[in-house]
């Protein structure tokens, strides 16, 4: 787990890390979550805070969806790069998906329940980390077009993603640690 206090992850950190070593880091993926998640009530998972409060705004429901979708976007992208020449990579409007209550929120309906969206995340890991150490050095060199950040190795997607649900997990865990003490 990521502890509350931590500092915040370097994407830079992961840059000299061997493939292995990376997909080790990838496969971790939940484990990086407080499991006291689970013991947050409704009102709980939907509480948003304030940008003042130091642990980001999303509440904790919305954050684990969020995450949920990433990593469906991740791990197609790192697919499309290996199984494609060149291909153009999807973009994503987190912001749309979330303003249109993908995740189920007081205002748009009932939550939508967190096991789902951590099982998603765990299942994609666990099925991708293996695949990932079946591929040979040339597959790690491999380029998608990303519309805005240009080219995009597989490597250089991994990277992110480790890097992202690393960077939401001590968010998460900074909030429940708020909501729970």
């Amino acid at each position: 787990m990521i502890r509350p206090d931590s500092p915040a992850p370097e994407r830079a950190s992961l840059a000299p890390l061997t493939t292995a070593k990376l997909v080790e880091r990838f496969k971790i993926g939940v484990e990086n979550f407080d499991r006291r998640v689970f013991e947050l009530d409704d009102a709980q998972l939907d509480t948003a805070f304030l940008p003042e409060a130091g642990v980001g705004r999303w509440p904790c429901r919305v954050l684990l969806g969020h995450l949920a979708d990433a990593e469906l976007l991740f791990v197609s992208r790192m697919r499309k790069v290996v199984g494609e020449e060149r291909p153009i990579l999807a973009m994503w409007d987190e912001e749309a998906f979330i303003d249109h209550g993908m995740y189920g929120t007081p205002q748009t309906g009932p939550g939508h329940p967190i096991g789902a969206f951590i099982a998603t995340v765990h299942t994609l890991r666990q099925w991708h980390a293996g695949w990932l150490l079946t591929l040979g050095e040339q597959a790690w060199a491999r380029e998608g077009l990303h519309p805005q950040k240009g080219p995009q190795t597989l490597r250089t997607i991994l990277e992110y993603d480790v890097w992202h649900v690393e960077h939401h997990a001590r968010y998460l865990n900074m909030k429940v640690a708020r909501l729970l003490g």
